[in-house]
């Protein structure tokens, strides 16, 4: 088996990251997991969170991600985000706009009238997957004052 495996970060905005590495630890919609060399073949929802990618030479790096999916093959993953950045990225202004723009869609589930408790609980769960991901990585997620 192979050390490493290919790993690459693709979001809308541009190519994130495409290294070789050892593992890459992904926030799960379903739990979080650990993808090395050689892992069975799967497709995981994320979730809002932190994706941390350990390189061939040991370094680490870490991504913050709004959700996606990864398709994991044994041999590389290759993770197509909805929105990325690196960590070192991560501002409170760019939290608050990732912030905003999830409870946007949280209020437009509300305002539909064909919108079941399913869709509205599903926004509910990703602000606050986003409010964990900013208190994990210091930020304030009611720094911005936005309306309830």
């Amino acid at each position: 088996m192979a050390d490493t495996m290919q790993f690459d970060l693709v979001s809308p905005e541009r190519n994130l990251l495409s290294v070789p590495v050892r593992e890459v630890r992904l926030p799960g919609a379903e739990g979080d997991l650990t993808a090395m060399p050689g892992h069975a073949p799967a497709i995981v929802n994320l979730r809002p969170g932190l994706v941390s990618v350990v390189a061939g030479d040991g370094s680490e790096t870490e991504f913050a991600v709004t959700g996606g999916f990864a398709e994991i093959n044994g041999e590389s993953v290759t993770l197509l985000a909805e929105r990325g950045h690196p960590r070192a990225e991560m501002t409170q202004e760019v939290f608050n706009e990732m912030m905003a723009q999830a409870r946007r869609r949280v209020e437009t589930a509300r305002e539909r009238d064909t919108a079941g408790e399913e869709l509205v609980a599903a926004g509910v769960k990703l602000l606050a997957d986003m409010e964990a991901l900013g208190t994990h990585i210091g930020l304030d997620p009611n720094q911005a004052n936005f309306p309830h």
